[in-house]
């Protein structure tokens, strides 16, 4: 495994979307800088300043994107960001025939519409999507602005306690492998997903799947923070019989075995838009701030560990939010971090929690 440092792409002062089309220009001043260091969006001949040989996304690709959606209000992913990505992806040069799925498991509480009424934390049962319009919800997007067949949703809350086997290739449900599982289903365009293995063509498996994380950071009581690794409890099912060693022994392991064993994330974008400082359900507001920032990489335990304590932290010195210093949350960075490094890594790269190896690179939408 290569010594080199992870990098974090961080993007601050992010302005408020004024609805001028489906960009996002926190999102663009992203992808810009992370191109310009040689992580490129698009795979295609046409070199540009986000399209290159070796870019992320190429023309015909299956886009998982995983969205926090068992919560509203600022409890959620910020759509106005995912709508930013999404819009970019369908601009690939080489002409985008692939599919792009907003997908959450909420484990019984999740709402793509987000009106969740989880955990009984909401004054009331109506749709609170964290956007700078609180209608704008996951539904939304896929609904009424992109309205194309390339762009749809799936809620695995339906099928989380129904588990297949290996060679059921068109039921939808989980299946379980050591102590994770993973789901398997079809896309609204009749897709075949099975998130460990690719997309069944019906005689074996296309390796055109591709899995991208936006979780918002937050506050978890408990294990300290939800981020770019706790955003796999969306994904696996915790009706696989190992949910009580989930919370919390063992978090950072099951994180750990669901990017290693199952599919490593194309890219991790930590919204930073919102953060909720001391609140899962990111309401009410007092609970919450405006970072206006983004953060992107392919390293999750250097994102999560210096998010939660240059992002995170600094806002109320909540020590459980302290990497360094909170027992729990040391204990699932370092767990996560050993076991992904056990295993070879991230395409040949340590994790890192040692920020003498974490290179932060920076960028401003506003000078």
């Amino acid at each position: 495994m290569e010594r080199s440092k992870s990098d974090i792409f961080r993007i601050s002062d992010c302005p408020i979307p004024r609805g001028l089309g489906n960009r996002h220009e926190g999102v663009d001043v992203l992808l810009n800088l992370m191109g310009s260091h040689g992580v490129k969006l698009h795979k295609t001949e046409k070199e540009g300043d986000v399209s290159g040989r070796n870019g992320l996304i190429d023309k015909s690709d299956l886009v998982l994107i995983k969205v926090n959606a068992q919560w509203k209000y600022r409890g959620c992913t910020n759509s106005d960001v995912v709508r930013g990505l999404i819009q970019r992806i369908l601009e690939h040069p080489d002409g985008f025939d692939g599919e792009v799925v907003l997908f959450e498991n909420g484990q019984s509480g999740g709402s793509m519409d987000c009106k969740s009424t989880w955990g009984g934390r909401y004054p009331d049962r109506g749709i609170h999507a964290n956007a700078e319009d609180e209608h704008h919800s996951f539904s939304y997007l896929v609904d009424e602005v992109f309205k194309d067949k390339r762009v749809s949703k799936y809620l695995l809350d339906p099928i989380r306690e129904k588990f297949i086997t290996k060679d059921d290739h068109t039921s939808d449900g989980y299946r379980k492998l050591f102590n994770i599982s993973y789901p398997c289903f079809t896309t609204t365009k009749g897709n075949r997903v099975e998130l460990k293995e690719g997309v069944w063509n019906g005689r074996d498996y296309d390796e055109n799947l591709k899995l991208i994380t936006i979780p918002v950071l937050k506050h978890h009581n408990g294990c300290g923070i939800t981020g770019a690794l706790k955003i796999s409890y969306g994904i696996l099912s915790m009706s696989d019989g190992k949910s009580g060693e989930r919370h919390y022994d063992k978090l950072g392991q099951h994180c750990g075995e669901m990017i290693t064993k199952v599919r490593t994330p194309t890219i991790n974008i930590l919204d930073c838009i919102w953060v909720s400082q001391d609140s899962l359900a990111g309401y009410p507001p007092q609970s919450t701030t405006r970072p206006n920032q983004l953060l992107a990489s392919i390293d999750p335990v250097a994102l999560d560990y210096w998010a939660a304590k240059h992002v995170l932290y600094p806002i109320d010195k909540n020590e459980e939010h302290d990497p360094d210093g909170f027992e729990m949350l040391r204990r699932s960075l370092i767990q996560a971090q050993d076991l992904i490094n056990s295993e070879g890594g991230i395409r040949g790269h340590k994790t890192t929690m040692d920020e003498s190896e974490i290179n932060i690179i920076n960028s401003r939408c506003q000078e």
